[in-house]
């Protein structure tokens, strides 16, 4: 056993049945960006993604689950995997869960987290790495929408720019259904992103209104590729615009004029990573 882990306190558990127990207000409380960022924590809902998260390393600092779990094999693991990881473990009952999640019917568990943000500056794209940087993304469901697709498509990982909606509220997290474990996510002003685009070692795309290319045509296989999402509303701003190697157009045939931003970057992710990607077994 390794000095850490001799020194690594034990976590504790409580059975909690009362809404003003002060846990379960703190834990309330980082339904809130300002309580999330001044504990640099956040929820996520569901056994499957507590055991992800606890898998990939994450660190847990409350484990909550529902008096139903009582019993449960696969609950009592991950009950157990906290107590030695440091965590507290909560008993609740439904109504406190409830509470919590703000839901009528949650998950059986829910976990609170360590946040974690990987540095820009760490970030160096290696051949067929695929980036997506996201301006100023508003919506909280579009940003997890964008981290589940990353992650399905084997794409590195999110930077957002600018003044964006936080990747750790609960809507978020939800909406990446655990992806959020699994996909590196930074954050950056604008002009510190430009000035470490310069140093991107292959092709910068965005996609724009004024984009005369067809993103069908364009060759994204072997090297890295970083590809530039603009806001819902007013996509690329000029300067980051101005920072692609090549602004970039998907086709339509209907009366509406643009795509939904998660659905815009999922057809540019599935294009980029067009190589990489194919059914397993023998072709029909």
């Amino acid at each position: 056993m390794s000095e850490h882990e001799r020194r690594r306190p034990v976590g504790r558990v409580k059975e909690v049945t009362s809404l003003s127990n002060p846990l379960v207000k703190d834990i309330k409380a980082l339904a809130l960006k300002k309580f999330r960022d001044q504990n640099n924590a956040f929820m996520a809902e569901g056994l499957k993604l507590v055991i992800d998260a606890l898998d990939l390393g994450w660190e847990i600092r409350t484990l909550i689950f529902a008096k139903a779990g009582r019993g449960n094999a696969a609950v009592e693991k991950v009950a157990a995997r906290t107590v030695a990881a440091g965590g507290d473990v909560l008993e609740v009952s439904e109504k406190v869960l409830s509470s919590i999640t703000r839901r009528d019917n949650p998950q059986m568990v829910v976990g609170v987290f360590t946040q974690r943000l990987a540095p820009l500056k760490d970030i160096r794209p290696a051949k067929g790495d695929v980036w997506v940087a996201l301006d100023r993304v508003r919506d909280p469901g579009n940003l997890g929408t964008v981290i589940r697709t990353v992650d399905a498509v084997g794409a590195k990982g999110v930077i957002l720019v600018g003044d964006t909606t936080d990747p750790f509220s609960l809507e978020t997290v939800r909406a990446t259904m655990g992806s959020i474990f699994a996909v590196p996510v930074a954050k950056a002003g604008a002009e510190p992103f430009l000035a470490w685009r310069k140093g991107f070692p292959g092709l910068v795309a965005g996609t724009h209104l004024k984009g005369a290319v067809d993103y069908r045509s364009v060759d994204f296989s072997g090297k890295p590729v970083l590809l530039l999402m603009g806001n819902e509303q007013q996509g690329l701003p000029d300067d980051l615009a101005a920072s692609c190697d090549r602004l970039l157009r998907i086709p339509q045939a209907g009366r509406a004029d643009s795509l939904n931003l998660a659905v815009a970057t999922g057809v540019m992710l599935f294009e980029i990573r067009r190589d990489a990607l194919k059914l397993e077994g023998p072709s029909p």
